[in-house]
């Protein structure tokens, strides 16, 4: 493979793409909040490869056909002229290398550039074996992501995010020449041709790559010990949230710690201790004058429109409680929910309105999946669309406000109504609205659309197969039923459909399912899987109608 095709490719690569699409593809056990984490404080800033030109001529040609120009006069690559003297035997002295990173225009006309390693290799030059290997491995090839505010917690915080996400250290260094520290990692699990990614922070942070290059970085111990310490930030978040920390805290200025403490009633030692905690998960930052809040923790602010405060409580009370005796559903088949408070979840919530209005909130705070829902040509032919089961109408709301031809029927439990109600009328859509309380098997007949959002899988195989007949039963033959639910990938990839579906089994006694387990319990039902489309966080749309019925009539 030429020099000039790989700096094309190279090339192409760097202005296709951005952090937040990237890193799922580097790092496929991320899930979305470490996403966005990483994304917020690191932004995409190039890809590299090693060039071995025979003359400086020939390099600027290379880089004339694939649309690379710079001005700027090479400088001396330390790190990865040691890594390349390593791996290969021989003296640092002997391995002239250096960087050069002209510029491109990723999306938008973000800037961004190709870093270009430079060794070069006269014809009859003992480095040609050296050249031949590194083109065809490609070890120094990565993508890299800058920090621009390294402050060491916020490096700290980044690493502990990327080795937990199966992230392995693999070298790193401080050149003095652009007074800058990278950091190196190995991404074995990476869906594209980049096995490696770098962190680049500007100044000496070598007490940080200390941690890095140290003997244990890449220890299976320390990758353990942090996986079982995950418990320590569901509780750190909730309390956050349970103090009221980030709705005392801004965005754009710092906090000093002892103010913060006085607003929200807490210790200022304690408080400092968990604000330390929380900047390693990227939740707040920590700044010359105290704590800033970040993007991410403006989401657990209780008047954020999207709000994901009701979750964190959530998953740090009662569902953090049954969690502890997952064993046992594991091992009985049997949701420990039910275990742990000797009844099931559903009815549990019933009898506790604090509780059923938790669950109804956070259920909410996940609502910015159905944002792509409306958009669904169904619709536009459609007059009438009931949500089946649809909680306080987050999903209705949004359809209904999309389309004002539609009229819209909310299915739901009788305490539930009365917050769907409100809701609906705060959305504009209460006169095109009608309520139906009931159950599943109370479905109305005659709609054009019918949703199921998030129900499915709450429920086992022969509760699924009854849920759907009653749908079916209930759609005109000329019917379409979209269903909302995670998918669980069938190639192993990491997805937060995984995840829920441990959760599902410990909470409710649900579970997860693959799109051919669907169709097969669409199929039961008389209906059949027409389509499907991706959703945010991790969901999928689902459409299916009435399956045929042969004509008999002769």
């Amino acid at each position: 493979m030429t020099d000039t095709f790989r700096l094309r490719a190279t090339a192409a690569f760097v202005r296709e793409h951005d952090a937040a699409a990237l890193l799922p593809f580097l790092l496929p056990e991320l899930d979305g909040l470490e996403t966005r984490a990483l994304a917020e404080r690191c932004r995409f800033s190039h890809a590299a490869l090693v060039v071995f030109p025979p003359d400086p001529e020939t390099l600027r040609a290379e880089l004339a056909a694939s649309g690379l120009l710079s001005d700027q006069a090479p400088r001396p690559s330390v790190v990865v002229r040691d890594r390349l003297a390593e791996r290969h035997r021989r003296g640092a002295d002997t391995l002239d290398v250096t960087i050069l990173r002209p510029p491109v225009h990723g999306p938008d006309g973000v800037h961004r550039t190709v870093e270009v390693f430079v060794l070069p290799v006269p014809p009859g030059s003992d480095l040609a074996e050296l050249a031949r290997h590194e083109r065809a491995n490609e070890d120094e090839a990565h993508v890299a992501f800058a920090v621009d505010d390294p402050d060491p917690l916020v490096l700290h915080g980044l690493r502990a995010i990327l080795l937990r996400r199966g992230a392995v250290p693999d070298g790193g260094g401080y050149n003095p020449h652009e007074d800058a520290t990278v950091f190196y990692f190995g991404t074995p699990q990476a869906k594209v041709r980049y096995q490696r990614l770098e962190l680049y922070a500007p100044g000496d942070h070598r007490d940080v790559l200390d941690v890095h290059l140290g003997p244990h970085a890449d220890q299976p111990a320390e990758r353990l010990l942090r996986l079982l310490t995950g418990a320590w930030t569901t509780q750190a978040l909730a309390a956050a949230a349970e103090l009221g920390v980030p709705d005392a805290m801004d965005t754009r200025a710092d906090t000093d710690v002892a103010d913060l403490a006085r607003a929200t009633g807490t210790h200022p030692d304690g408080l400092a201790r968990l604000l330390r905690y929380l900047a390693m998960l990227g939740v707040v930052a920590w700044g010359r004058d105290g704590f800033r809040l970040t993007e991410l923790g403006a989401l657990l602010r209780a008047d954020e429109p999207h709000s994901m405060r009701p979750l964190a409580l959530l998953y740090a009370g009662p569902f953090y409680r049954s969690f502890a005796q997952l064993a046992h559903a594991v091992r009985t088949g049997r949701d420990a929910f039910e275990h742990t408070f000797g009844e099931h979840h559903f009815a549990h919530f019933a009898r506790h309105p604090e509780l059923a209005d938790l669950f109804d909130r956070s259920m909410a705070a996940s609502s910015r999946m159905f944002e792509p829902v409306p958009a669904h040509p169904v619709f536009d032919s459609a007059r009438r669309v009931v949500d089946i089961a649809g909680g306080n109408g987050a999903l209705l709301g949004r359809i209904l406000t999309a389309h004002p031809h539609l009229t819209g029927v909310l299915l739901e439990r009788p305490h539930v109504l009365a917050g769907a109600r409100r809701s609906l009328a705060v959305a504009g859509c209460a006169e095109r609205c009608a309520y139906v309380a009931g159950d599943f098997a109370d479905v109305p007949p005659g709609a054009d659309v019918y949703v199921l959002a998030r129900i499915l899988h709450d429920w086992d195989d022969d509760r699924c197969r009854e849920i759907l007949r009653h749908c079916a039963d209930a759609m005109p033959a000329h019917a379409t039923l979209l269903i909302v639910e995670r998918v669980l990938p069938t190639d192993g990839a990491a997805s937060l459909a995984t995840a829920w579906d441990l959760h599902m089994m410990c909470n409710v006694g649900g579970r997860e399912r693959t799109l051919a387990h669907y169709a097969r319990l669409l199929d039961d039902a008389g209906l059949s899987l027409v389509g499907h489309r991706s959703l945010p966080l991790d969901a999928t749309l689902l459409h299916a109608r009435r399956t045929a019925r042969p004509d008999v009539t002769g």
